[in-house]
């Protein structure tokens, strides 16, 4: 089919207006920006695909921000052609007008045994209104993923507007004895690399309506690539245990389990007096508890176990448990 040029497009106005005051209806009431229309427009009976989209970005003047859940921007749009007529108004959308925080400065990730520890640090004077709530919102994203997932919302009331709560201004929050300005990821993957960023978000509660909420800006992305290095907790409380007389010469060792996610097994060393320990096990013991078989009457032997992680990282020896076979 061919295209025809619409010659007679317009720009399209963006329409404010707050509420609780009226919403626009017939008019276009606050003209807040203006787009224009893209270099050779075309249009034709069949719709196009993909369709074209246009953005705005309209910066709210600090007046305009309320600490009321019930205080909303209602935007419309409306095509006009050269002749400065339109066919009316587009559905409207409306956004809360909650006032929004700036993020948290010094936003950084770290590697630690337990898994991925995120900080960042409170301001040093109150930010937001009191009577809000906040929270700290912390995204993931791993690098062979594109899905980003929100990970955490922690409370970030004190943080932004601690000072004023605790000097017993009213408020509906209920302040934190010590802010928190820390998190420990510990559902990361080893081996992988993340992307981390956060944002304030401010939570207003309305009667008889789920709580609305307003993102103000993100941190800074940061990426860590979580390598374990960290060996296991060492294993504790080793016995050691001869089999007895009449019965085949063993000794049997336990000892309490580590409980790392990550755990491979264990490693168990023998020696004698005298002389260097050696590893009695080809393979990581699943177990804790291991029967050493290989043992001589009249001598006394000493043992320790290790614990090893998946990616070969190993705890120092436990302390040594010995007995004496008759």
């Amino acid at each position: 089919m061919q295209r025809q040029t619409l010659r007679n497009l317009g720009v399209t106005n963006i329409c404010r207006s707050v509420e609780p005051s009226p919403r626009p209806t017939k008019e276009c009431g606050s003209v807040v920006g203006t787009v224009e229309p893209p270099p050779n427009y075309t249009v034709s009976k069949k719709p196009p695909s993909p369709k074209s989209t246009t953005t705005f970005v309209d910066t709210l003047p600090p007046s305009i921000e309320q600490p009321d859940p019930a205080a909303f921007a209602a935007y419309a749009v409306e095509v006009l052609n050269d002749d400065k007529r339109g066919a009316g108004l587009s559905n409207q959308a409306r956004v809360p007008l909650l006032p929004t925080v700036p993020p948290f400065p010094y936003f950084a990730a770290e590697v630690v045994r337990q898994g991925v520890r995120i900080s960042w640090q409170c301001p040093a004077t109150p930010m937001g209104t009191p009577g809000m709530k906040y929270l700290f919102r912390i995204y993931r994203r791993a690098d062979d993923n594109a899905a980003t997932n929100k990970l955490a919302d922690l409370n970030a009331t004190e943080c932004v507007a601690g000072q004023e709560l605790l000097q017993g201004q009213p408020s509906s929050i209920t302040a934190l004895a010590k802010p928190v300005n820390s998190f420990l990821d510990e559902t990361i993957q080893w081996e992988t690399t993340y992307s981390y960023r956060g944002t304030v978000v401010t939570v207003g509660a309305v009667t008889g309506k789920p709580p609305l909420e307003i993102e103000g800006n993100d941190t800074s992305e940061v990426k860590v690539f979580a390598h374990n290095v960290f060996p296991p907790p060492v294993p504790a409380g080793l016995e050691a245990v001869f089999s007895g007389p009449g019965q085949p010469l063993f000794v049997d060792l336990i000892w309490e389990p580590v409980l790392d996610a990550d755990l491979a097994g264990y490693n168990v060393y023998r020696r004698e007096e005298g002389t260097a320990l050696v590893e009695l096990n080809a393979q990581p013991v699943k177990t804790p508890a291991f029967r050493d078989t290989q043992i001589i009457s009249g001598r006394t032997y000493f043992y320790c176990v290790s614990a090893v992680n998946k990616q070969g990282n190993e705890s120092v020896p436990s302390g040594e448990a010995s007995e004496r076979v008759p």
